[in-house]
């Protein structure tokens, strides 16, 4: 069973940046689809970013994109999620993801979730 686990979360100020990790800890054996996703209070978990098994293809979520940048590591089995000018409309649990098919921004084409990190926003 793959298992991701998130990091970098906490306290950001707004208008700073942000970097998240996702490290894949039980490995799948072969290269997955990752994303990101993230849920605020009372909302549902919305798509950030995917990225595909060569890293070559990236997918923003049309609001975010210019402020975010979703990268990996192979080596490291690691995803990233950078994410700059922070804003209080970007706080909520942020989930990792990974899929065997291809990058989606619906939440039901990923098999695979970590168990997310908080991003808190302050003023």
């Amino acid at each position: 069973q793959v298992q991701l686990v998130e990091s970098g979360g906490g306290v950001v100020k707004d208008g700073n940046s942000l970097t998240l990790s996702c490290t894949e800890s039980r490995r799948a054996g072969r290269i997955l689809v990752m994303a990101w996703f993230r849920q605020a209070p009372g909302k549902d978990r919305e798509f950030v970013a995917g990225i595909n098994r060569s890293g070559g293809t990236r997918e923003y979520e049309y609001s975010i994109k210019g402020r975010c940048t979703i990268s990996r590591d192979k080596g490291k089995n690691t995803v990233y999620l950078q994410m700059n000018m922070v804003k209080p409309e970007d706080a909520g649990v942020y989930y990792c993801a990974a899929s065997d098919e291809c990058v989606s921004s619906e939440r039901g084409e990923y098999e695979f979730w970590g168990q997310g990190t908080q991003v808190t926003v302050s003023s």
